[in-house]
């Protein structure tokens, strides 16, 4: 654990880019407060790891069997085109995947997705609507 990391801390640290949704088997999953593209998500582990490789092997898939039900929560949520995946850390050090949903002919569609556009944000009772249609397939 870290106490200056955001995924490991929680509250205000996480609370500047994300609202917590529930904990899975081997990880937590975070609304991503910009929603340029709706239903965009982190799914954290709750290791705190820099690298796939310093996970076990059955840390690893348990990790990457929630990366998948989110995924898959997405799609039967939102029925997003494609999602795009993207595991970064570069500062952050605490294992991530952003699960992005890519719609046609809406945002960034045929390109990568923007870290942080700082687009779109939305009311509470929106962030509760989004999250409440998510943890029906979570």
């Amino acid at each position: 654990m870290d106490n200056n990391c955001a995924y490991c801390m929680e509250g205000e640290l996480v609370a500047k880019f994300g609202i917590k949704i529930c904990e899975l088997n081997a990880s937590k999953v975070y609304l991503f407060k910009e929603q340029s593209h709706k239903g965009r998500c982190i799914v954290a582990s709750k290791h705190h790891v820099s690298e796939m490789i310093d996970l076990s092997e059955e840390e690893r898939n348990a990790f990457i069997a929630d990366v998948n039900h989110v995924a898959e929560a997405m799609h039967k949520a939102f029925h997003p085109d494609k999602v795009n995946y993207g595991a970064y850390g570069d500062t952050g050090c605490h294992l991530h995947f952003h699960l992005v949903p890519k719609y046609k002919d809406e945002f960034e569609w045929g390109g990568t997705f923007a870290m942080d556009p700082k687009q779109k944000t939305l009311t509470d009772s929106e962030y509760d609507a989004l999250i409440a249609e998510l943890k029906k397939y979570l």
